[in-house]
């Protein structure tokens, strides 16, 4: 059956698009004015009339933020601590929402609704008894402290506790009729047919903790121990800091800062949106 496309509903198609093209343009093109401002020779990110794509292409800013500025060393931090804060996420939080989806204990839905209603209380609120805690233990300026506090979330165990009560319960129990242990049924059952979910905490998480910037101010006090968007914060606060602003320079370590985390999404969109699709079935 086909749809006769009156002018009424040609002239709402025509609005919608228009809508939408707007809206998409509000979202790309400050991206696209941060990569050609970080292309640009200083002091023509400012030139009348505007300019959308440099005249010449200048790769100095990016040579110079690699050569006069630690970024490298902020670059391996980073990706060290947000890679194992995304394996411990991913570790924790899948074997917590398997106790909490199929295995029977006293307590446990009791437990799971104290520990969810934890959502609702701020970071800012945990945040000085955690740093407390951090100093209490000697881990400031260590990778324990950026990496620790980050490896669990009542959040990741909810979206895999979801995902998990979605698998029939018939392949857990010929699972161990064959004689399978609990950990195979949730190695070899559950984690491969929650792919998508695993995907979805594993993209939110890498972007949570690749843009983080308040927890690597309080632990990370040496320059060596900064991640990229704390070295991002400390650009013009170095003792050779400029005049002015050399804002291609900026532009160009905030193209740094972003361009893993639309990598990292372009390549799990598929199973980040059917992660999400999947773990709202079943509440």
């Amino acid at each position: 059956m086909t749809t006769e496309l009156t002018p009424r509903i040609v002239i709402f198609r025509v609005l919608g698009y228009a809508v939408l093209t707007i809206v998409a343009l509000t979202m790309v093109v400050p991206f696209v004015w941060m990569i050609s401002t970080s292309l640009k020779t200083p002091g023509s990110e400012f030139s009348y009339p505007p300019q959308i794509l440099p005249t010449e292409f200048n790769l100095q800013a990016y040579d110079t933020l690699f050569t006069e500025v630690p970024f490298g060393r902020y670059f391996l931090n980073t990706l060290f601590v947000t890679s194992a804060t995304v394996a411990g996420q991913l570790l924790i939080c899948s074997m917590a929402a398997y106790g909490f989806a199929r295995l029977n204990f006293v307590g446990r839905d009791l437990i799971f609704l104290l520990y969810l209603a934890t959502m609702m209380i701020p970071f800012q609120i945990t945040l000085i008894p955690t740093y407390l805690i951090i100093v209490g233990l000697g881990w400031v300026n260590q990778y324990t402290g950026l990496i620790i506090p980050g490896i669990s979330s009542a959040f990741g165990i909810f979206l895999l506790r979801q995902a998990f009560l979605n698998v029939p319960r018939d392949y857990q129990d010929a699972a161990r009729i064959d004689g399978a242990s609990e950990w195979v049924v949730f190695t070899r059952v559950f984690l491969p047919l929650n792919g998508p979910a695993l995907a979805t905490l594993g993209v939110f998480t890498f972007m949570g903790t690749w843009t983080d910037l308040l927890w690597p101010l309080l632990v990370a006090r040496r320059e060596e121990m900064r991640t990229l968007e704390l070295g991002l914060a400390y650009f013009n606060a170095r003792p050779n800091a400029f005049i002015q602003p050399n804002w291609p320079l900026l532009m160009a370590g905030a193209v740094v800062v972003m361009l893993p985390v639309l990598i990292i999404y372009f390549f799990a969109q598929r199973y980040f949106i059917q992660g999400i699709a999947l773990s709202g079935v079943k509440g």
